[in-house]
């Protein structure tokens, strides 16, 4: 009795720590929000908690954003850069990570290597080479050059996850595929891609995260200013109204909105999917 009564203290002790961090976690996205929708002598005059009170919000800072500053537009070019910068090394990767786990070639282990070695690379170091090879191949004023620069930084991590978790499949189910009659691209479609959902939908969140969140790689590799995206058009808010705090919060929390709906979307796999290939 007095075991069960300590193991639910401290389970209740737990669930409320929780609680209290996830509350401190989200009261700067609230504020965000709230801030968002509030109308500019507001803001100015008083904080964002003192909204409940007077119950005063306008969809002017939205509009304003949308319309008068441009964002529309960048908010268009992210997602034109951030979906195809997502499903191109997800897909690219999971066929490598698919022929790195059952595939065998010469060599196979030690390339694996290299590319997992590509994991500790600092990106800033390839940024003067890879400029040049795009400026070259004229790819600078276009999103292809982008995409393609997303997919080759998203690729090394994409196979170092996939494969771990392909590479501890039961090798029965494979064989037995193969036993059949089903040839490899049958094995990865019907069997190891159904098999594999938890970490293809972690690696989409961390690769949807990262590449819309971009604001480095978009400032070097896409050129022409009609491209640009949402991160970039919000820098450039920020140096131009750096003290309209009712365009920024509303710009600010258009980029959060859509990651937080992917994240939440796939977020039952995403546990499962940090831990893929951990336990076989």
């Amino acid at each position: 009795m007095n075991a069960r009564l300590s193991r639910l203290l401290s389970n209740s002790t737990l669930h409320v720590l929780l609680v209290v961090i996830a509350v401190v976690w989200l009261v700067p996205t609230v504020g965000l929000f709230v801030t968002s929708w509030r109308p500019r002598p507001d803001i100015f005059g008083s904080g964002w908690w003192t909204a409940f009170a007077t119950l005063r919000f306008t969809a002017e800072n939205y509009v304003e954003v949308f319309t008068a500053q441009g964002l529309g537009q960048n908010f268009l070019n992210s997602l034109a850069i951030t979906l195809p910068g997502t499903i191109l090394p997800v897909l690219i990767g999971a066929l490598a990570a698919y022929g790195f786990a059952w595939l065998r070639f010469p060599g196979r282990d030690w390339i694996f290597l290299i590319v997992v070695g590509l994991l500790v690379v600092p990106i800033q170091m390839t940024f003067v080479p890879a400029l040049q090879l795009a400026s070259r191949l004229k790819l600078t004023h276009s999103l292809l050059g982008i995409w393609l620069v997303h997919t080759a930084y998203g690729l090394p991590f994409a196979i170092f996850l996939l494969r771990n978790f392909f590479a501890a499949l039961p090798r029965d189910l494979i064989e037995a595929a193969k036993m059949d009659g089903a040839s490899d691209l049958d094995v990865f479609g019907r069997i190891v891609l159904p098999l594999s959902v938890p970490a293809m939908a972690s690696l989409t969140i961390f690769q949807f995260l990262w590449v819309w969140n971009d604001l480095l790689t978009a400032l070097i590799y896409v050129q022409d200013p009609k491209l640009l995206p949402m991160t970039v058009g919000i820098a450039k808010l920020i140096s131009t109204y750096g003290q309209e705090w009712h365009l920024l919060s509303a710009a600010s929390f258009i980029l959060m909105a859509v990651p937080l709906v992917i994240f939440f979307s796939l977020q039952r796999y995403f546990v499962q999917g940090i831990l893929a290939g951990s336990v076989k």
